[in-house]
């Protein structure tokens, strides 16, 4: 089982892993985080020992700059751990999906193209980009933009669309993929309460549907408590736990 001991490691190394003395059960959404410090020069969190049973949602507060998005990141896969490790059972590809505070939208391209693209992470490395995905997976294209209620611009380009529709195109983008684990960022933004509501709504929907568990980023305690069953507080260098 690998174990790190600071950065010396590239992103792509042993950062997500699987393990045979954890108890997470195979391709179960469970994740671990064991003795986990997380920063860059010095850390910014450390001692973090938390279990994530399959199906929760885990909302991470805290002030600007003390490390949730750095956490996050550090549980994706995308920044190496000073110390410590993380531990789940599935692919780093199509177990995971990520939606980032930036969004990272292909602003050029059509709604359903970003959406097409969480889709495609369920074929093989190898398929071919210009194939088509076929009828199974553009069905689940189809019933993510009607989920998320941005169907009827499936054919429009993501830059003509508001911020709150961008950010159901992210969301529809990782749902489809069909993730045991989904991270995100501060995805709700700062919404108006009606379509923080809705998104709420047809996120907890879809993810219930596929069985994923959710680790999000939230600077609203209040959106926190609704959607999440338990809340991390980043405070003095380490993690409070609280039930939601």
């Amino acid at each position: 089982m690998a174990k790190f001991g600071g950065n010396n490691l590239s992103s792509s190394e042993y950062v997500l892993h699987k393990t045979e003395d954890s108890d997470v059960t195979s391709g179960s959404g469970a994740l671990e985080l064991r003795d986990l410090s997380i920063g860059y020069d010095k850390p910014l969190v450390s001692g973090i020992n938390m279990k994530i049973n399959p199906g929760e949602t885990i909302a991470i507060l805290g002030t600007s700059g003390i490390g949730k998005t750095t956490l996050l990141r550090t549980i994706a896969g995308l920044i190496v751990p000073l110390s410590g490790e993380v531990i789940h059972d599935f692919p780093k590809r199509s177990g995971i999906g990520y939606i980032p505070q930036r969004l990272g939208l292909v602003k050029h391209s059509t709604v359903r193209s970003n959406v097409s693209i969480g889709a495609r992470t369920r074929k093989p490395k190898w398929y071919p980009a210009i194939f088509p995905l076929g009828k199974e997976l553009n069905s689940d294209v189809d019933s993510a933009l009607s989920s998320l209620g941005i169907e009827e611009y499936s054919n429009n380009p993501v830059r003509i669309l508001s911020g709150g529709q961008q950010r159901r195109v992210a969301i529809a983008r990782a749902l489809v993929q069909q993730p045991k684990l989904i991270l995100a960022d501060e995805f709700l933004g700062e919404l108006d309460k009606e379509n923080v509501e809705s998104i709420i709504k047809a996120t907890k929907n879809l993810i219930s549907e596929i069985g994923a568990t959710l680790v999000m980023v939230e600077h609203h305690e209040e959106r926190a408590r609704i959607i999440a069953d338990r809340i991390w507080i980043i405070q003095d260098s380490k993690i409070i736990e609280e039930v939601s």
